[in-house]
């Protein structure tokens, strides 16, 4: 079982508790020790499992205090009918911020964890794998900005890019094409954060985006002439129908 689904599958089963009333609104649910020794997996797969169910709505992470069931009242999930593009611009100015922030406070240990998923991100022999590694680098990042707030919201913008089908189309679509820009890019993220350098780190991540955002401009551009040339062949076929009655 990949890690991806391994997080996934312990998601699903800490929800069913929840679900159950093993733990109710307000509680706090065990510490990642002794979940992961419970469920036979490790500390990083229960808190990537927690920190998906925080963007769900189902948990709060809070730094220093623990893991707390919410009250679904208070805990909206609905996402907003948005854009790719104003996905990308909202992306473009938080997650910048959170790779300066990043820069700033990086452990070695943080350094190696980022190198290990650029390289799985190098991988052409799964694309699927590259994508997830795609994701929890922008995820890691946010993390290791040390701020929650921007953590979060970099985490529920992910889910718009994820969850979103026409956001989630064009992003399928862009990112087929260009994957050596993404490399190239992804590099220079890492070679600032590597180099603890915030301004750097900042400016690698905005060009990162600056191009995405290119990208989706021309493939849009693309849609409307084939759009037009669709219905150019539509009105041609149906004049000369009408000219053969």
């Amino acid at each position: 079982m990949t890690a991806s689904r391994l997080y996934q599958t312990v998601a699903a089963h800490l929800l069913k508790m929840i679900e159950s009333g093993d733990y109710p609104p307000g509680a706090r649910l065990p510490g990642e020790r002794e979940l992961a020794e419970r469920l036979g997996v490790s500390r990083v797969t229960i808190r990537e499992a927690e920190i998906a169910l925080e963007a769900q709505g189902w948990l709060s992470i809070r730094i220093g205090s623990g893991v707390y069931v919410r009250a679904r009242e208070d805990s909206p999930i609905a996402l907003p009918d948005v854009s790719a593009f104003e996905v990308t611009a909202a992306r473009a100015v938080i997650e910048s911020e959170a790779a300066a922030l990043a820069a700033s406070r990086i452990s070695d240990a943080e350094i190696a964890e980022l190198q290990s998923l650029i390289e799985t991100m190098g991988k052409e022999d799964n694309e699927a794998l590259g994508e997830e590694a795609d994701r929890d680098f922008h995820l890691a990042i946010a993390r290791i900005s040390g701020n929650p707030v921007v953590a979060h919201c970099i985490r529920m913008i992910w889910r718009m890019r994820n969850e979103l089908p026409r956001v989630q189309n064009v992003y399928a679509r862009v990112c087929a094409h260009d994957a050596a820009s993404r490399a190239d890019e992804h590099d220079a993220i890492f070679e600032a954060l590597r180099m603890r350098d915030p301004q750097r780190a900042r400016e690698a991540m905005r060009n990162h985006f600056a191009r995405l955002f290119e990208s989706m401009l021309e493939a849009t551009e693309s849609d409307a002439v084939e759009e037009v040339r669709r219905r150019t062949q539509q009105h041609r076929e149906r004049f000369l129908a009408t000219t053969r009655i």
